[in-house]
């Protein structure tokens, strides 16, 4: 809380004009705090949105290069990535930097990881969506590499979000991946919809809401970017959002649920 803005305010004001000036000092005071205080949670947020942008990228070439060596479609896949986020010009340079320096021997991913959950501070949707970015990212070639896996489990683990929680992304997101196989505009399986929402066809509609509106509340792209997403994957999480709301309607359609 700053307070210095009201306290100069106040002693300035005081010996200029009494009581009256004290009190105008005060609100004046006040005001200069409110607005400092504003610009640096302002910066804050851009620092976090800077390094939510740059660690996705280098921990992206950390896990292309999982398997021994970046492939063709490993660079295909993070431009396909890059395009879906829309991103060009020095946007799209910083991220091939910040991805070709996830693919150098010395890439510490423990240190990097650290330091991105420290300035994080506990925002657990924010860490959570970076996790699944990786997971896209490992999935898009059809196929989980053990070593890959291994990545994304060191991930969740310096996120502190578990295994558990990893292993029920990896669940969701591979229902996701599937989905998108089908092909565009074609109908999400059952199978595939209880799977994105954490569910079985045991649940009680009252619990598949419930998930629903967990999912949707994790994934809401405006609370995101408040939080730390760049503006830039605001397209991802608006990618899942709509992938969760496809899933919650074909359940509920199956089960005549209003």
């Amino acid at each position: 809380m700053r307070i210095w803005g009201k306290v100069f305010g106040f002693i300035i004001g005081y010996m200029f004009g009494r009581g009256f000036g004290a009190v105008l000092g005060l609100w004046l005071g006040h005001l200069f705090d409110k607005r400092a205080g504003f610009a640096d949670m302002m910066r804050k947020g851009q620092a976090r949105q800077a390094q939510f942008f740059n660690t996705t990228f280098t921990v992206m070439g950390h896990v292309a290069k999982a398997s021994g060596h970046v492939t063709d479609v490993d660079i295909r896949i993070a431009s396909m990535l890059m395009d879906q986020m829309k991103l060009t010009g020095d946007a799209r340079k910083d991220a091939q930097t910040a991805f070709r320096k996830g693919r150098d021997a010395d890439f510490d991913l423990v240190e990097t990881l650290r330091e991105f959950r420290a300035m994080s501070q506990g925002r657990t949707e924010i860490l959570q969506m970076f996790l699944e970015i990786q997971i896209q990212t490992a999935l898009s070639d059809g196929e989980l590499h053990s070593k890959e896996k291994q990545i994304l489990s060191t991930v969740a683990k310096e996120l502190g979000l578990g295994q558990a929680h990893l292993d029920a992304l990896l669940n969701r997101w591979q229902a996701e991946f599937h989905h998108h196989q089908s092909g565009a505009g074609s109908a999400m399986q059952l199978d595939d919809a209880y799977s994105m929402l954490g569910k079985e066809e045991s649940s009680s509609d009252q619990e598949i809401k419930r998930a629903y509106r967990k999912l949707m509340n994790e994934h809401h792209p405006d609370k995101l970017v408040a939080k730390g997403l760049p503006e830039e994957m605001m397209e991802l999480a608006k990618a899942k959002a709509q992938d969760i709301q496809s899933a919650y309607e074909t359940v509920k359609t199956s089960r005549g649920m209003r």
